[in-house]
């Protein structure tokens, strides 16, 4: 089940990795690995999203996710959204930017590190929001509660995240004006510029959220006629238009998880960028992570393990808040690389840790509550 299920993603694994020492060696086959962890630790609350959807497509749409799909989240998302937010940030043309990136990687590194300002604003913006959102929803289920329960008190405020996320960037871009223009740098003119980035990440993700919601809407309109046609149906004794039905509804399904697996995919792309500024180990990495994420989806449907670690949303959630500080530290100061990318693989452990324990311990208080009702009826006979 295993093997038929990641064997796609094992493959491509290899090649990747393989690819990798190829190209710049053993510390390029560390950084794709690491690319590869972040990717999945990022996006596993997508993987599980994404699995509760999935669960109600039949066989052929999920084939459709996993082929269309993979060749739009992998290839779309993971190799040209990269270059393109390079060509944008740095100021040049796409096939200029990956000309560059392949032919002379010391040029292509300079306009990354100029840009890097650009790029660390927008995508800490966009983490942070995704993070804030999270923290500040009242959950059933918490892992740290003695934070988590404030803090959904204080997320029954209107607009709470938007207005921490401002304040942030804010200080962020107030902070690097004031130390660049201290230093006399040529980086003194691009607190600007890291105050408009940092509101076009904001803006990015309040509209990728809004088409989130709309498909959303949409699956729930096509789910509510099903039913109601169903009803119709069995009143009048007349058999329903079922494939018909289960094609619209299908197809806003596949809609909606494209849209979803965009948005989740920026935390990945942007977090790439703190790890390394090159773009061929940044497409291996975040494609082989983008495989197991997809492998991890149809995993989840078919094993039904949804509700087994529960804490798993939270670590990858709070791996996400992380990840938008360390990008907006980034901003002025160096982080390396190794730190950056294991924060996210300890908070995914810390979680899942969490998750087999507390497995643990309602297994424990289930054997207990059955061995006392056993006792009991023998104490009655």
């Amino acid at each position: 089940m295993v093997l038929k299920t990641f064997g796609w993603s094992f493959a491509v694994t290899a090649l990747g990795l393989v690819a990798a020492v190829l190209y710049g060696g053993w510390a390029a086959f560390g950084l794709v690995a690491i690319l590869s962890v972040l990717e999945i630790s990022l996006s596993f609350d997508n993987a599980v999203v994404n699995a509760g959807i999935l669960k109600k497509m039949n066989a052929f749409w999920q084939k459709i996710f996993l082929t269309i799909g993979i060749l739009i989240a992998v290839f779309g998302m993971r190799l040209v959204f990269p270059v393109v937010i390079v060509a944008l940030s740095a100021q040049l043309g796409p096939i200029e930017a990956v000309d560059l990136a392949l032919t002379d990687k010391d040029q292509y590194q300079q306009y990354v590190t100029d840009a890097h300002p650009s790029i660390a604003a927008f995508g800490g913006m966009f983490l942070l929001m995704i993070f804030l959102d999270f923290i500040f929803e009242d959950r059933d289920i918490k892992w740290l509660g003695w934070l988590e329960r404030p803090l959904a008190k204080l997320g029954k405020v209107d607009m709470l995240s938007v207005c921490i996320a401002l304040i942030v960037l804010l200080i962020s871009a107030l902070t690097f004006g004031a130390n660049a223009h201290q230093h006399g740098g040529t980086h003194a003119d691009k607190a600007e510029t890291v105050l408009l980035s940092g509101v076009a990440g904001l803006i990015t993700y309040m509209i990728v959220g809004g088409l989130s919601g709309y498909f959303e809407d949409k699956l729930e309109e096509e789910e509510e006629r099903e039913h109601e046609a169903e009803e119709k149906a069995a009143r009048e004794g007349k058999p329903k238009s079922a494939v018909l039905l289960a094609g619209k509804a299908a197809f806003f399904m596949f809609l909606y998880l494209e849209v979803l697996d965009a948005s989740f995919s920026f935390d990945g792309v942007i977090g790439a960028f703190a790890i390394t500024n090159d773009i061929v180990l940044m497409a291996l990495g975040l494609g082989i992570g983008a495989m197991y994420v997809r492998s991890l989806t149809v995993y989840l449907v078919r094993e039904g393990t949804l509700d087994d670690y529960v804490y798993l949303e939270h670590g990858a959630h709070y791996a996400i808040g992380a990840l938008a500080m360390v990008l907006l530290v980034t901003i002025q100061y160096e982080i390396n690389e190794f730190i950056t990318g294991s924060i996210g693989v300890l908070l995914i452990g810390a979680s899942f840790w969490s998750s087999v324990r507390r497995n643990r311990a309602i297994a424990a208080a289930e054997g207990e509550a059955g061995s006392d009702e056993k006792t009991e009826i023998s104490s009655g006979v």
